[in-house]
Formats: structure tokens, C-alpha cells, sequence
């Protein structure tokens, strides 16, 4: 399959062509050039493993990877999870699930798709010889996922944007508290919206990503969405069959990806109810959702700092598919945004089969306390924003994004129980080690600079 721009201005790439630079030389992100129709395949991938789920997709996508290598990177990819169907499927109620997306490594959903991601890289250096230099922003989660999938990876430099002090403590530390001398972890003044854009704007120099191989790990990478695709699939399968088609997928979320793999999954033939936005105090796809109001706001610090986000990213595949595939309206509405801060909807009807909800801090610890007392279940505080406006939805399946050991001093007060987990509990006595740099396109090229 070939892979082309949301701008358009660019030659359609080949998958590994396409992971490999991560963002479209014209600045845009690519999509599939077509999507494929899985829907009668889909129903007859049930019972199968997640690993033979996932092969069962990519096949579709990684046409320029034989079979065989294909599947043996998958298994790898997926190796270290510590749950047997790596991504269960929770029931609460007859109408309310839980899928748990926080098996992997480092403790997140952002696993699926940078372990995966990691091995794709490892594959690419082997190939082509040249070592590569990995670029990432994080707001909390994908930094130690992106660095955990890299770890061990021959020819590979990575390098994580972060801002300073709006991430967790164990988040950071899953970060910096390493003795690879490949990892950077790279702590900014800022919000991780000021980290994004000097990523992207790193990126769009086509002239210094080729002199020092760079390579993406944020959700600009197509590989990452396709791979998150995957656990909606199996959340799917694992559903009672009459369940199914009534289903709606909650979604914590702040850089939109999660969300918009679920969507593009139905887009392929899984057919559910919807899906539904869940925002926390930084809350402008809600408002888009609810008011078509696309408007950048001030980032407030919270307690679920990973959707600390007012510049979704991955807004911008949305609004291609929902535009037909109009490369030139998505190239102009994207610059309008980049210039102005703000897009409306304007009567188009882009935001169907999409809801929102938006839960601020207060809201989140009372979440947290009530869920853990009828369901004696432990919600973190990204899952928690899931847990609102449920009660008109026939089936619910609330994606759990995060441990919550990830966030024990919000988590304790509002359940009384300190969460831990023992790979958590091994980083609190590590040196924590971190780099300063300027939030800017020049300051991030000079430190990659120094350490070819």
C-alpha cells in the first residue's frame, strides 16, 4: 500500500518509506492513500491472539515487508507485556467495560505502538546500514514508551522533548533515570504544545533530517495510529457478538491519535455505536465537538498531565478524511490555524459519529473515588475523565490508558490505597539524568548536533 500526504504536495511512500521519515516533506501527515475494507475479515479474526490480530492488519498496510519477517516483528514487538491477551477486555456492568491498555513496558498505552515502532526502526538500521537519529515531544507517556521500544536498538540515538515539571515524577523518571548513553531525554521551558511545534518545525527542515537521518516516534508517525488501530479491533472481538454494532468507545485523549485510530478502524469495516472524546480541563476537542469550535487556549497543568494539550496534532488526518481527502482545503484550513490559533466548523459535517465530554480536576478525584467504591476498580487520572455521561450509551468501553502507579499521590487520597508497581518502585532510588535545552528549532538541532 502507498502512503500519501494530507497536504498532497508530496509522492506517495511505501510504509517503510513512510515510518521510516515519519512527516511529509510538504509538512503534512500521511494517510493510507486508500483505506482498506476489513469488514468481512475482521468477524473471522475472532479468537485469535493479539500479536495474530495485529499481523492480520498490518498485512494490509506493510505490503513492502515479506509475510514471514512481518510476523516475526510483531511477536517481538509484543513480547514483554505481562498479560497474556495483552489488551483485556474489563467488564463492570453488563453495559460498562474497561479495556486495560497498560500491560506494556512502561506501563501505557503508548506501548502498543512503540514497541512495535521500535522494531521497525531496529529493521530499518539493519537494512540500510546507516545509523538514525529518533526525535519524540512528549507530554508524559510517550517519552518512556518511545525511549523503553528504542532500548538496546543498535544505530539508534533518541532524543525526547519534554516540559519541565508539567510531567509526573515517575513519569520523568521512567525518562531519565537510565544508563544508556543513546537516550536524551531533552526538558524545555513551556508547555508540551511549545515542544510539538519546535519538534515539527525540526522536522520541516527536509534539509538537516536527511544530513542526520532523523526519524519521528510521536503520533506524526503513521506506524503509531496504525498500530493503536489494532486494540480497538480486539476490544471488539472480545464483546459479546450483539454487543457490537451498539457499542461506543471512550477515549481519554489529548493529542487526538487514540481516538482517531478507533475511527479509522470503523472506517475499515468495524461497525460500533461511536465514539466519544474524553477531554480534562484542556479541553478544546471537546469544544470542537460540542460547540465546532477549534480554538487554542492556555494549557492548564492537571492531574492527568499527559492531555495537558491544546494543539492536537492529529486533528489534521481527521479533518482530511472528513474533507473527502481534500488536500488543498486540509493544506489551507492547517496554515489558516497555524496563523490565527482557531478553526470553525462552519456548517461542514465533520464532526459526526464523535462525541465529547470534559472533566476538570475536582471531577476527577470524585471519578476516581466513586468508581473505586462501586466497581472496586482503580482508575487513573486519564481513565477517570472517561467515566462521565455514560448512562444514555448501551455499551461503554472506557479505554484505561494509563497505571495508575503512574499517579499514586492523586490516586491514594481518593482511594486511600497507595498504587505501586514494582518496576516503578525500582526508579526512585536512580540519579535522575536530563538535558536543557531552548524550546526552538535552532537550540534542538544544535544538541542533536553534538552528539553525531
Amino acid at each position: 500500500m502507498k502512503f500519501v500526504s494530507t497536504r498532497g504536495q508530496t509522492e506517495p511512500h511505501s510504509f517503510s518509506e513512510a515510518v521510516k521519515i515519519g512527516l511529509a516533506p510538504d509538512k503534512g501527515l500521511f494517510v493510507p492513500e486508500k483505506m482498506p475494507d476489513l469488514s468481512e475479515e475482521i468477524p473471522t479474526w475472532e479468537g485469535l491472539s493479539y500479536p495474530e490480530v495485529c499481523y492480520e492488519f498490518f498485512k494490509h498496510f506493510a505490503t513492502d515487508i515479506p509475510g514471514d519477517e512481518l510476523k516475526a516483528l510483531i511477536e517481538k514487538a509484543y513480547s514483554r507485556f505481562d498479560h497474556e491477551e495483552h489488551a483485556p477486555l474489563i467488564k463492570l456492568s453488563d453495559k460498562l467495560y474497561v479495556q486495560e491498555l497498560f500491560h506494556g513496558p512502561t506501563l501505557a498505552f503508548k506501548d502498543f505502538a512503540l514497541q512495535l515502532l521500535g522494531c521497525l526502526y531496529e529493521r530499518q538500521v539493519a537494512n540500510t546500514g546507516e545509523s538514525i537519529n529518533v526525535l519524540g515531544a512528549t507530554s508524559g507517556d510517550t517519552g518512556a514508551a518511545a525511549i523503553n521500544g528504542l532500548l538496546g536498538k543498535k544505530g539508534v540515538n533518541i532524543f525526547i522533548l519534554y516540559p519541565d515539571g508539567r510531567v509526573s515524577p515517575l513519569q520523568e523518571r521512567q525518562m531519565t533515570c537510565l544508563e544508556e548513553d543513546n537516550v536524551f531525554p531533552l526538558c524545555i521551558e513551556g508547555s508540551f504544545d511549545d515542544a510539538q511545534a519546535a519538534l515539527k518545525d525540526v522536522f520541516g527542515d527536509k534539509e538537516f533530517s536527511e544530513e542526520v537521518h532523523l526519524s519521528a516516534v510521536n503520533s506524526i508517525n503513521l506506524a503509531r495510529i496504525l498500530a493503536q488501530c489494532v486494540y480497538y479491533i480486539y476490544a471488539y472481538l472480545k464483546l459479546p457478538a450483539e454487543r457490537r454494532e451498539r457499542a461506543t468507545f471512550v477515549v481519554p485523549t489529548g493529542n487526538f491519535g487514540n481516538v482517531l485510530a478507533g475511527w479509522m478502524a470503523s472506517r475499515m469495516g468495524m461497525i460500533v455505536d461511536g465514539f466519544r472524546v474524553a477531554t480534562n480541563q484542556n479541553d478544546i476537542l471537546h469544544r470542537f465537538f460540542a460547540e465546532g469550535d477549534y480554538s487554542v487556549g492556555d494549557v492548564l497543568p492537571s492531574h492527568a498531565p499527559s492531555m495537558d494539550i491544546q494543539v492536537a496534532s492529529n486533528f489534521e488526518r481527521f479533518l482530511y478524511f472528513s474533507l473527502g481527502g481534500n488536500a488543498q482545503m486540509t493544506r489551507e484550513i492547517m496554515e489558516s490555524f497555524k496563523k490565527d490559533g482557531n478553526f470553525q466548523v462552519g456548517g461542514m459535517a465533520i464532526t459526526e459519529f464523535m462525541t465529547s465530554t470534559r472533566m476538570d480536576d475536582a471531577e476527577i478525584a470524585e471519578v476516581i473515588s466513586k468508581v473505586y467504591r462501586e466497581h472496586d476498580y482503580v482508575a487513573d487520572p486519564h481513565t477517570a475523565c472517561g467515566f462521565k455521561d455514560l448512562d444514555h450509551l448501551e455499551t461503554a468501553i472506557i479505554l484505561s490508558t494509563a497505571h495508575p502507579a503512574k499517579f499514586p499521590d492523586v490516586v491514594e487520597k481518593c482511594t486511600g490505597k497507595e498504587p505501586t508497581h514494582e518496576s516503578l518502585e525500582a526508579l526512585k532510588s536512580k540519579e535522575i539524568r536530563k538535558f536543557s535545552v531552548a524550546p526552538d528549532e535552532a537550540s534542538i538541532k544544535a544538541f542533536i548536533r553534538s552528539k553525531q
